[in-house]
């Protein structure tokens, strides 16, 4: 799974994406600091098995907290997109190019509209952030329409000459996409998939728009909720686009929390409410930022910024946490104790789950047991989040 993290310049995109992965990258006041995509894990909180069972975790990778257990997900942070980057204007072409085999995109808008469509800074509350939804979905819609109309009339006749099936058709010409035939299954609902060369370009936009949607969902995070005019906007936007999911947060603060909670100044979890100072005689200039952001997080109850993540991943992209483990013990060979936590799509099996774990475990599939109730389960089981699986091969 990769997660693109996308939004016009200087709106917090490297502040987010440096908040989700504590990674060290240019973070400035001024469009385009970023222009070779930023790549690194970021973390989906999952209520830990561990506790359920008695025991504490050793998490191969990711790590826990508290039975909060965080699993990585890959993230990368592109250049910014200005309106007419599907025709080459700013970082245009690159930024698309490199959005190519993201599964999903967070969308970082400055909601308090302190920057204009070109991410020059402007005064606070003075643009309408409902303007950067706007145009990037047109830009990212206008991309895959310029991919497809490349070659659709040719791909179409051959396609009704040979009498194949279009949504399988589609997806192998257009894999560069990463799209699946599910997906395109769903976008040609209401097409005539009789005669694809014949669609005009009104009706091909209009797929390619269907098929963005289907293959690159979309999550926006309102940044900078903390500033003024930030959470009038958030209600704004979130009455103007229904069919969004809109989060605010602030990345800056998300970010300061985390660097904190390194530096052993305090106890923070990403995505709690609250945290625990732990170092006393704290400098003044210190002690006036935490005050400042024990009041945000009372009034908000989050940053919002793992939200944001946690939420396109379960909801928008629809996974579940399953963890394997054995009904006699929990360890592996090296002795971690429920070392791996996979992220499987809702819908998936027992088999799929033995798949992924290995190809071979897969072709030697027995049956399968829920570790928590000790009941044998058949390949076709429908996996549920927080299950804990044994796979019995042959």
């Amino acid at each position: 799974m990769l997660i693109g993290l996308v939004g016009k310049p200087n709106v917090g995109k490297s502040t987010f994406f440096k908040a989700m992965t504590l990674m060290d990258v240019l973070i400035e006041n001024y469009p385009f600091a970023t222009i070779e995509p930023n790549k690194g894990a970021g973390f989906v909180r999952v209520e830990c098995v561990d506790k359920d069972f008695s025991v504490k975790c050793n998490p191969r990778t990711g790590y826990c907290v508290d039975s909060i257990r965080f699993v990585p997900v890959e993230l990368m942070d592109v250049a910014g997109l200005v309106p007419g980057a599907h025709e080459g204007k700013g970082m245009g072409n690159q930024f698309l190019d490199d959005l190519r085999q993201a599964d999903a995109l967070i969308h970082v808008v400055d909601v308090s509209g302190s920057t204009n469509e070109r991410g020059e800074n402007v005064e606070q509350g003075s643009y309408d952030p409902a303007n950067d939804i706007k145009f990037l979905e047109e830009e990212l819609n206008y991309w895959f329409f310029g991919i497809l109309k490349k070659s659709w009339v040719k791909f179409g006749r051959r396609v009704e000459q040979e009498k194949k099936e279009l949504f399988r058709e589609i997806a192998q010409q257009f894999s560069g996409l990463k799209i699946t035939e599910e997906q395109v299954k769903n976008a040609l609902k209401g097409f005539d998939i009789k005669n694809p060369s014949k669609w005009d370009d009104e009706l091909l936009f209009k797929f390619a728009s269907n098929l963005r949607r289907c293959s690159k969902p979309i999550i926006i995070a309102a940044n900078k909720i903390d500033k003024s005019n930030g959470k009038k906007n958030l209600e704004k936007l979130k009455k103007q686009f229904p069919n969004y999911k809109i989060i605010g947060c602030s990345a800056e603060i998300e970010l300061a929390l985390k660097e904190a909670n390194n530096k052993e100044i305090i106890k923070y979890i990403p995505g709690s409410s609250k945290f625990t100072i732990l170092k006393k005689d704290l400098p003044e200039k210190q002690k006036k930022a935490l005050d400042y952001i024990k009041e945000f997080l009372e009034e908000n109850k989050t940053t919002g910024v793992q939200e944001v993540l946690d939420t396109l991943v379960f909801e928008v992209l629809g996974y579940i946490a399953v963890f394997p483990g054995g009904v006699k013990k929990l360890a592996d060979s090296k002795g971690r104790i429920l070392p791996d936590c996979f992220l499987m799509h809702k819908g998936s099996t027992a088999l799929d789950f033995a798949y992924k774990i290995h190809t071979d475990i897969g072709d030697k599939f027995v049956k399968a047991i829920n570790v928590k109730t000790k009941k044998p389960l058949g390949k076709d089981y429908l996996l549920h989040h927080r299950d804990v699986i044994e796979i019995m091969t042959r």
